[in-house]
């Protein structure tokens, strides 16, 4: 499932959420309708790991080595 709220992205994945994208919140009543939206989605996903329990410190693949790779625009 994914939302959208401006430009961001906020994507659930089966072991991770993925946020992604930009957002510039304006000082008028639309800026103050995607806070809440960003809010509600924010607090859900803390709702849901909260409610994990017993987290690991990283998730295996965050543990993996990074490797170089050839730049294919330079």
């Amino acid at each position: 499932m994914a939302l959208t709220v401006g430009g961001l992205t906020i994507e659930n994945g089966t072991d991770r959420v993925s946020i992604s994208g930009s957002i510039d919140l304006a000082l008028d009543k639309r800026g103050l309708e995607q806070a809440r939206e960003l809010k509600t989605a924010i607090n859900a996903i803390v709702d849901a790991l909260e409610k994990k329990g017993d987290l690991p410190e990283t998730s295996a693949d965050q543990n993996a080595p990074t490797k170089r790779v050839r730049n294919p625009f330079g």
